[in-house]
């Protein structure tokens, strides 16, 4: 094996060569001997391969595997130094194949070694992304777990950087041609990653783009399935997937499918619902979730049926008032619990649809269920009117760091939800009822529009989800107010609803949980 000395004379021949570097075939040789030798001539190897790499293309894969052998050295200095010069091997038909040594190279733990390979591969980006992305998908769908968690999370991170130059229209359809495959066989924290990477395409942002990422969503959703309220991890993949396709919903791209399947086979079951999510009130959740969905359906198919479901669940929380004795006194049973947080979201969805059959309360209920839902409405309605005095009178003259208290804090979020349902209320009190009234779910920010400003086209119902951007409230910090008992208890609490990978599917070897097995080693 040669020695330093060696190594530069051989370096030397090839330096001063210029033109005619390439018929100094036996100079590389040695210089590719250098990775069999010590710490100081493979340090040297390091460098000098990369440099002359392009002049022998002949001895090309063995000068790949000496950089290689380098790259997974004892020596930190020596790994580090290798995987640094790994661009340089990029070209032609051998960059893909950097590409995907790179890929299994961000599995190292050593911090400064995994900014090395990410560096190098957003270098070699820049080169060929078509490439690049051959090697990354290539390792995501055959590679081990830690590769593919790992490669994931580079393209989720990584692409929003690269410039338009890189990331064309091209590209951009290769990355979800390529995606589509991965889709079909994910985790639900690995498809929550994909749908940030897809969303942020600039090609997914328009109407029909936004259209096929519903469509993915969906198929993720099992729409077309039996839904088991039993099933914890049904119930989890449901949630996941419908936060995700939420902020997608706009005028121009409709809820309808999602909002008939929780018409037909969530509602009916909502007191059934289990989730392996601590502390979650999955009822409210799901409810939430109709709510925000509910202003972008378009025309449904079954609308009368799906929208009796809608109000016989709302009556099952819009409690008659109780019984009253002859001397005008309760007449013992218990003052009904009256939970705000539920009526808010089953009263919205019910007026978001009630808009599309304006006549369901005075032509499709007799007379008998139309008197019994007007005690209803009025019983709660008086309720709500005492507990908004109340609210209006604790938070009268509190401004700045007054309402930051976690006790104003409830009170603020419960005036919201209790002037909402007011607002409501009253439309469903009009003779006949109307459904002009419009409302900003006491969740969601107040969009403000300045006088003269023009409102963007995706954005233009009130109550909608806001268009994805860094600012305003992240939904997984949102406050929610849940009353837990008594007449107008409150309890306000945060709630962060991570995607945990927990689902356990069926959608082939992998499903929403764990992955089949990889296979190990160095798969160079």
């Amino acid at each position: 094996m040669p020695m330093v000395e060696e190594l530069y004379r051989n370096y030397g021949i090839l330096a001063d060569a210029t033109e005619q570097v390439g018929q100094h075939k036996d100079a590389y040789q040695v210089i590719l001997d250098g990775v069999k030798g010590g710490t100081k001539e493979k340090r040297l190897a390091a460098q000098f391969i990369p440099k002359f790499f392009k002049h022998f293309p002949e001895l090309a894969d063995s000068a790949i595997n000496a950089q290689l052998d380098l790259c997974e050295d004892e020596d930190v200095s020596i790994r580090r130094q290798a995987i640094k010069e790994l661009p340089q091997f990029a070209t032609g038909e051998n960059l893909p194949r950097v590409a995907d040594i790179l890929t299994q190279l961000l599995q190292t733990d050593d911090s400064a070694e995994f900014n090395l390979v990410n560096n190098a591969l957003l270098s070699i980006f820049k080169m060929d992304a078509k490439g690049t992305l051959g090697g990354l998908f290539s390792q995501i769908l055959q590679g081990e777990d830690i590769v593919r968690e790992r490669a994931i999370k580079f393209l989720s991170t990584k692409l929003k950087t690269l410039p338009d130059e890189v990331l064309t229209k091209e590209v951009e359809e290769l990355i979800l041609t390529e995606s589509k495959k991965v889709l079909e066989d994910v985790t639900g924290e690995e498809f929550v990653l994909f749908m940030k990477i897809l969303s942020g395409l600039k090609s997914l942002q328009t109407v029909s783009g936004r259209q096929q990422l519903v469509e993915l969503v969906a198929e993720q959703a099992d729409l077309e399935q039996t839904f088991n309220p039993s099933d914890p991890d049904c119930v989890d993949r449901l949630l996941q997937c419908t936060r995700q396709a939420v902020p997608l919903f706009s005028k121009n791209v409709h809820s309808t499918r999602f909002v008939t399947y929780f018409c037909e086979q969530v509602l009916p079951n909502l007191g059934t619902l289990t989730t392996p999510v601590e502390g979650l009130d999955i009822q409210l959740e799901v409810l939430k979730l109709l709510a925000e969905m509910s202003s972008f359906c378009g025309d449904m198919e079954k609308l009368e049926t799906n929208l009796r479901k809608l109000f016989d669940k709302l009556l099952e929380y819009m409690p008659l008032p109780p019984e009253e004795a002859e001397n005008g006194e309760n007449a013992g049973n218990e003052e009904p619990k009256l939970q705000f947080s539920y009526v808010e979201c089953l009263l919205y969805s019910f007026h978001q649809l009630g808009r599309k059959l304006p006549d369901f309360l005075t032509a499709k209920l007799n007379a008998e269920k139309l008197k019994d839902f007007k005690i209803r409405l009025q019983y709660f309605a008086r309720g709500l009117q005492v507990y908004i005095r109340q609210l209006r009178l604790a938070l009268q003259g509190k401004t700045g760091e007054a309402l930051k208290t976690e006790e104003n804090k409830i009170k603020v979020v419960a005036l919201k939800i209790t002037n909402n349902i007011n607002v409501l209320i009253k439309d469903l009190f009009h003779i006949p009822p109307s459904y002009k009234s419009t409302v900003t779910l006491s969740w969601k920010p107040v969009q403000k529009v300045e006088i003269g400003q023009k409102r963007a086209s995706e954005d233009t119902t009130s109550g909608s989800p806001p268009k994805k951007s860094s600012a305003g409230p992240k939904r997984d910090a949102r406050q929610i107010y849940n009353p837990p008992s008594g007449k107008y208890s409150s309890n306000l609490g945060n709630f962060n609803y991570e995607q945990r990978g927990a689902f356990r599917g069926s959608r082939g070897g992998r499903g929403w949980g764990t992955r089949g097995n990889r296979s190990r080693g160095r798969l160079y």
